[in-house]
């Protein structure tokens, strides 16, 4: 068993600035320094919880430049919300910046967040998934800065964007068949969230045998995690979890993280075991300063 790199999500998300949001530059450097692999940012417009959302591209662009060696990463960017050719110019420009250390989970907008960024936006919900298919089907071209006809109507012409980028890993976010589906046809990797170890080993197992089967590389899998570390606030996590997710306190109960570092280093071997090869982690109660540290620790726990 290799080693799983461990990411942790920057805190974009929140209902007052500072303790737990809005410290990206901070965060991002303390992330660094306790010897953690990347940076995530999550990607809303108008959140469902009523709390307000930094732009994502912005606070990694904000993280990037604060430090040298993590990697930063979409976890994930909404893909229909926006213009496929300005996603293509906002990534390309932070691999230029970042000197290619970013990956780019994206999905279809699928979380419980209501119609309201739809609304803001002027994009019918009902159409994120064919809007989804469409701009992957591009996205790549674009970034590396190649001649690509957009999908829109017919004899629209061809957009050639510069400058052109390193073409990140496109991760696939979402549990459902259709986000699997869409790994192997667009994506270099899987990018679930909140499985247990054995049911996401026999969903790697099931997804990597599909890629052989069409003559694709095998996935690179990426697992979000959510969490209350430390002397963290577990029942509030918990209640946030059901609240925003609409499940139930058991539920939300069994696919939180909790512990010390030790315990953190054993669901992340076990996780490693089931074919994950990145952990990405999020907070739900709780100041990110100390839980950084926890994780951190676990992952010092791996080598």
């Amino acid at each position: 068993m290799s080693v799983p790199r461990i990411g942790v999500h920057l805190p974009v998300f929140g209902k007052e600035r500072g303790g737990a949001y809005g410290q990206i530059a901070e965060a991002a450097r303390h992330a660094e320094a306790v010897g953690l692999d990347a940076v995530w940012s999550g990607d809303q417009l108008i959140t469902g919880f009523g709390g307000p959302a930094l732009h994502s591209g912005i606070a990694l662009a904000t993280a990037a430049a604060v430090t040298e060696r993590v990697g930063i990463g979409f976890g994930v960017l909404i893909l229909p919300l926006r213009p496929v050719a300005w996603v293509a110019k906002q990534v390309a420009t932070l691999q230029y910046l970042s000197g290619d250390r970013l990956s780019l989970g994206v999905g279809s907008g699928g979380t419980p967040h209501g119609a309201a960024s739809w609304q803001a936006v002027g994009v019918p919900q009902e159409e994120r998934g064919p809007r989804t298919d469409a701009a992957l089907a591009v996205l790549p071209g674009l970034i590396a800065g190649e001649p690509t006809r957009l999908p829109q109507e017919p004899g629209e012409p061809v957009v050639t964007l510069a400058p052109g980028a390193t073409v990140p890993p496109i991760l696939i976010g979402g549990n459902s068949g259709v986000a699997q589906r869409r790994v192997l046809e667009h994506g270099d990797g899987w990018f679930p969230s909140s499985l247990p170890p054995e049911t996401l080993g026999a969903e790697v197992a099931r997804l990597r045998e599909r890629a052989a089967e069409r003559g694709r590389p095998a996935p690179r899998v990426v697992l979000g995690v959510m969490a209350a570390l430390g002397e963290a606030d577990a029942d509030r996590a918990v209640a946030s979890l059901a609240n925003v997710y609409r499940i139930s306190h058991e539920q939300a109960a069994s696919i939180l993280l909790t512990g010390d570092a030790r315990a953190v280093a054993d669901r992340f071997a076990a996780y490693a075991e089931a074919g994950a090869d990145e952990i990405v982690v999020s907070f739900h109660a709780g100041a990110w300063h100390p839980q950084y540290d926890v994780l951190g620790e676990a992952r010092s726990l791996l080598r």
